[in-house]
């Protein structure tokens, strides 16, 4: 089973839209391209849609439409009284985005926030399952890191997540341990990393005896395996992991359009 979570349009937007769509498009993709270059960092507001339709030379309407959609794309956050603000994985609202499994009663926000313990941090050579997902040589360098995410102090979800060694250069274990926010808002404070989407693919699995002991379940207890490749701008894949999420307690909800 294949299953896409998006923060962003699925098709990249490499450069202006062509000069055939709707004027609205072409603005968007012109602000896509201040956001990709960072010219406005997650949590910072954007000029207004007054400023944005001088700069562009476009009706304030124009701008709003283009706003609009990039904030139903979860790109920008609309706060009324205050402006538009680049969206951030610190946000409440956001980040949990990507994660899907929620609780039989209540939600994850309802249980506090999730406890992480890093299991393993290490910098290892990709070999060709991983360079082949994010798109690297076989051989190059990859960050390769094992967690535990306990709600309501219960082992819920173990993950192991790659990452390219480039772009996360620096990433330690005590760094990861020291953080107690979400791990997307870090690699965008810390790294300059937004994910935008994401892809998954689901399948059922029975774990190992490390994975069972790591869970603290019995090994017989079936799991959720959760492959998910996450992309940031420019559809560039940025990591790669692998969740197995106990199911007695929780179950995968995924909103369907």
């Amino acid at each position: 089973m294949s299953i896409e979570t998006s923060l962003a349009p699925s098709a990249p937007v490499a450069g202006i839209a062509p000069a055939f769509s709707p004027l609205y498009q072409q603005i968007k993709a012109l602000v896509l391209q201040s956001l990709q270059s960072g010219e406005w960092k997650p949590g910072e507001p954007i000029p207004s849609e007054f400023e944005l339709a001088a700069r562009y030379k476009v009706s304030q309407g124009t701008v709003r439409k283009a706003i609009d959609e990039l904030a139903q794309d979860n790109l920008l956050i609309r706060r009324q009284g205050k402006g538009t603000f680049v969206a951030t994985h610190a946000e409440q609202q956001v980040q949990y985005r990507f994660l899907k499994l929620k609780p039989d009663h209540g939600d994850l926000n309802s249980q506090g926030p999730a406890e992480r313990l890093i299991i393993d941090c290490k910098r290892t050579r990709a070999n060709n399952d991983v360079a082949k997902a994010l798109r690297l040589r076989g051989g190059d360098a990859v960050l390769q890191l094992r967690r535990v995410l306990s709600f309501g102090g219960v082992p819920t979800i173990l993950e192991d997540i790659w990452l390219p060694g480039g772009p996360f250069k620096g990433l330690t274990a005590e760094r990861l341990s020291a953080d107690q926010g979400p791990m997307y808002a870090l690699f965008e404070t810390e790294f300059g990393i937004r994910m935008v989407r994401a892809q998954e693919r689901l399948r059922a699995v029975n774990p190992s005896h490390e994975e069972a002991k790591l869970l603290k379940i019995e090994q017989n207890l079936p799991l959720l395996s959760v492959e998910r490749l996450a992309f940031t701008y420019q559809d560039t894949p940025m990591e790669w992991r692998r969740g197995l999420y106990r199911t007695d307690t929780h179950y995968y909800d995924n909103e369907l359009n």
